[in-house]
């Protein structure tokens, strides 16, 4: 395994492999980003200068949910199948808010605009980590009501993808969640007549996946990534965070240690590694794979003769182990570097030839019936 730091100058990086599985390379560097992917559990309520607040009562679990889009961060908190006690609003846009005490850095205004008369500014932001650079995009805000409802679901009451938004909310008890890619955090909120401001410390980094064999860059479309919390040597069951990642894309991860399974093609092309994940970077990982792809052809007589079609085709290793099975004239499949044996069958007669798969040679395998 090779490390190349740009500038994150110490991210931890190990390949591990079994069965055909190889080795793969681990590059990284750092920018900012993110986005959002699959849901996890019910979000915990941290404590907040305003923990007087009585505990909220989860969700009887066999209560129906209705889903929230919103990817992986989504929160267990669920709409009601009627209408809610407040229409959900957007953010205001900042330049509608006033320079008031408690909110420095906002524009000017004469006051907020006649609808809102009756409510408080609340300003929200999130940072990457405590005294680091802002979140500028990839935030899913959402304010619900601080108590459920006869059905006991808690009503939306605003929501916002600005990095910043500001609410106009009335006075009283409001539950915040903010999602960032995977990561989530929820806060209790007591509103009153003084405008509120809240900057949350998201603790998060990004990630970005690609593959290579050798030199030339795996299309995006035949490669994927399972991500899962925890390293493969931490101990204990790693917890799936995502599955099927597309490559390129830019990953939000909460700051720790995870580890990648990287899937190229749908047979045995599979490689293994940890990675570590800094709040306020971007990791780029380069992961390399040692994999051809591979076309069979069921020919009739000799070598380079006509095709025949409607084989059926199952490829082996040497020890028996069933890699992929398919059916058609010209199959094709990505596999591991290493020995197969390729096995065709055609009304009622089966034919065979061993073959070798080295990285980065891609093959058409005839095998001639006779």
């Amino acid at each position: 395994m090779t490390l190349c730091p740009r500038s994150i100058p110490a991210i931890m990086a190990l390949a591990a492999a079994s069965g055909l599985m190889a080795v793969g390379v681990l590059v990284f560097a750092g920018e900012a980003a993110a986005q959002g992917f699959e849901r996890p559990p019910l979000p915990r309520i941290s404590p907040s200068p305003h923990s007087d607040l009585p505990p909220i009562v989860t969700e009887p679990q066999q209560r129906r949910r209705r889903h929230m889009p919103g990817g992986a961060a989504t929160p267990f908190f669920t709409l009601p199948d009627g209408a809610t006690p407040f229409s959900p609003q957007m953010g205001i846009a900042p330049g509608l808010v006033p320079s008031m005490p408690g909110l420095p850095g906002l524009p000017g205004s004469p006051g907020l605009p006649p609808q809102f008369a009756d409510r408080t500014a609340v300003a929200l932001d999130a940072r990457f980590r405590q005294g680091g650079q802002y979140v500028r995009d990839g935030l899913h805000w959402r304010i619900f009501a601080d108590t459920p409802e006869a059905s006991g679901a808690f009503a939306l009451v605003a929501e916002s993808r600005d990095p910043a938004p500001v609410f106009a909310l009335r006075s009283g008890s409001y539950i915040m969640h903010v999602a960032f890619g995977t990561f989530a955090q929820t806060r209790r909120l007591r509103i009153g007549a003084e405008p509120y401001r809240e900057s949350i410390v998201m603790n998060a980094g990004a990630v970005r996946l690609v593959g290579k064999v050798g030199e030339s860059q795996i299309r995006n479309a035949r490669l994927s990534f399972d991500i899962f919390a925890g390293g493969l040597f931490e101990g204990g069951e790693p917890r799936l965070v995502l599955r099927q990642a597309p490559a390129g894309d830019l990953i939000a991860l909460p700051e720790g240690t995870y580890h990648v399974v990287s899937i190229y093609g749908d047979a045995n092309a599979t490689i293994r590694a940890d990675l570590r994940i800094r709040a306020g970077q971007v990791t780029d990982a380069t992961i390399q794979h040692r994999a051809a792809n591979v076309s069979l052809k069921l020919v009739q007589q000799r070598a380079g003769g006509e095709a025949i079609g409607n084989a059926a085709w199952t490829v082996l290793t040497p020890g028996g182990d069933v890699i992929k099975e398919s059916i058609g004239a010209f199959p094709s499949m990505v596999l591991q570097e290493g020995e197969y044996l390729a096995i065709a069958r055609h009304e009622g007669r089966v034919f065979n030839r061993r073959f070798n798969v080295e990285a980065g040679k891609d093959q058409d395998i005839e095998v001639v019936a006779r």
